[in-house]
């Protein structure tokens, strides 16, 4: 273990969507919204703003199984700053503006509005002169960005076959509108330009101010996706059907009992390794050039992984296989730049020595989450107390319940060890809210642990119940809609969490 003292030096961040951001448009953008948020957690002495993938939504709005691993969610890009580059007016902005509830997204509204303003402004984009700036840093973004040109071909062809996945797309026809398609695929591109620029501004602007973006990298990809329609060799896909032969999930576990079946298509280990994991290093690269620290999503999968028969209709009909290791790895360190130390793996759930031995292996911090430590055995490796220094800890994830709502839900038993464990001192614990006792006893227990990161939800720092989790694992609708509002995060106290990021030392 290395004894370079920056590695280790004491830091805290916040959980939240870029989604989840306040403002008029029916989801959070990178906007004026974004910036606030960063000036609020550098005043209360984080050192980190953790969001969610930033990739497409697939079609239960989750963005852990989108169409591309590098593509960006188009949603995010926010209208007023197409009309500060002169690409659309102000009365197109204002066809943006959402008026249902600030407290859910509502993305069948944002995408509808987004593509008709990104349509005007591609429009308005062509008008420029092949000499504009703007026109300039658009053609330097496509001639430097090796995925575009593949996503965007993709996504003119889903639009014009309907919908459907590529595997149904007919080899030869029906003919096409070549115009269109060509139409097409420039407005996919010119809409990747956009929120690359306008994302580029937003991590600039936290960069400058203290705070570094944790992101997060899903390990899968769907099936319906560019990525698998570039290159089918990647992945344990029948070549002639051009069906998956197994497919990803997990057995069950603290979140389901009858485990999950996720459905990815599983990569093909032997064929990545034969060409050099080329695939995952043009993707850890690509990540490592919009974030600051990226969390590997589902890490144990690169030890082993859950297979399951594409026909299944359980997870419980799969069974482990062994992944990459320490070979994916050693290729990875060939990326200019990379280090470990911007890398987090997700370790959470069953998973044996060979995960253990991975981490160890390649120096990655895991991760702990103090809702799982209060079994009992008492033994477990998510108590503060077991916490290792190369830890990032959380109060909770997103695949969690906000901890006034898990305190609710819990048995007595457990309920009372945590409270106990975390040093509760009140007589209601029952009381939430952004003052919630019993809320900051479980944040504090996190705190003052020897984990280098502690990361908390911006629910919990509110307080709020188990009706703003962001996810339910196992649930197929009603996830990912929170968020938050502009008089919601001006009611946090910020004299508190500067108060405890002062006093456990992490600032």
């Amino acid at each position: 273990m290395t004894n370079d003292n920056t590695v280790f030096k004491r830091r805290s961040g916040v959980l939240l969507s870029v989604s989840s951001l306040p403002g008029p448009f029916g989801t959070g953008v990178f906007g004026p919204e974004a910036k606030a948020f960063v000036d609020k957690i550098k005043e209360m002495g984080f050192s980190y703003w953790q969001v969610l993938p930033l990739g497409p939504l697939d079609k239960g709005n989750s963005p852990y199984c989108g169409e591309s691993a590098f593509a960006g969610n188009v949603l995010y890009i926010d209208p007023r700053g197409l009309a500060a580059e002169g690409l659309i007016s102000e009365e197109d902005v204002s066809t943006c503006l959402y008026c249902g509830s600030p407290h859910t997204a509502d993305y069948g509204f944002a995408s509808e509005k987004k593509r008709t303003v990104l349509e005007k402004a591609f429009n308005s984009f062509k008008e420029l002169s092949s000499d504009a700036p703007l026109k300039r840093c658009f053609d330097n973004f496509v001639s430097t960005t090796d995925w575009l040109i593949p996503y965007a071909e993709y996504k003119a062809l889903k639009e014009l076959f309907n919908g459907t996945p590529w595997s149904e797309w007919p080899a030869n026809g029906p003919c096409i509108d070549a115009g269109r398609k060509e139409y097409l695929e420039g407005l996919h591109c010119f809409a990747q330009f956009m929120f690359f620029r306008q994302w580029a501004e937003i991590r600039k602007y936290a960069n400058e101010n203290g705070i570094g973006i944790i992101g997060d990298m899903p390990l899968y990809i769907a099936y319906d996706s560019a990525d698998v329609r570039n290159d089918v060799s990647d992945y344990l896909i029948d070549p002639d059907t051009l069906k998956p032969v197994k497919v990803a999930g997990v057995p069950p576990d603290y979140f389901s009992e009858e485990g999950q079946l996720w459905g990815n298509p599983l990569y093909d280990w032997v064929a990545m390794k034969k060409n050099g994991y080329r695939w995952w290093k043009q993707r850890v690269r690509t990540a490592l050039e919009l974030y600051d620290i990226v969390r590997i999503d589902h890490f144990r999968g690169l030890a082993s992984y859950w297979a399951i028969p594409a026909d299944a209709e359980s997870a419980k009909a799969g069974a482990w296989e062994k992944g990459p290791g320490t070979d994916l790895f050693e290729a990875l360190a060939e990326i200019p730049g990379y280090s470990n130390e911007r890398l987090i793996a997700e370790d959470l759930g069953v998973f044996g020595t060979d995960v253990k031995e991975l981490l160890a292996a390649v120096g990655l911090p895991g991760m702990r989450v103090i809702q799982f430590a209060f079994d009992e055995s008492r033994e477990s490796t998510n108590l503060p107390h077991n916490y290792e220094k190369n830890t990032i800890a959380y109060v909770g994830t997103h695949d969690n319940n906000t901890v006034f709502g898990w305190l609710w839900e819990a048995a007595p038993g457990e309920r009372s060890f945590a409270l106990r464990y975390c040093g509760f001192k009140g007589d209601d614990w029952q009381a939430g809210g952004k003052t919630s006792e019993s809320c900051r006893a479980v944040i504090e227990a996190v705190w003052r642990s020897c984990a280098k990161t502690a990361v908390v939800a911006l629910q919990d720092m509110l307080g709020y119940g188990r009706d703003c989790r962001m996810n339910t694992p196992g649930k197929p609708d009603g996830n990912w809609l929170f968020r938050t509002t502009f008089d919601a995060i001006s009611q946090i106290d910020t004299d508190y969490f500067r108060e405890i990021n002062t006093v456990f030392g992490r600032n």
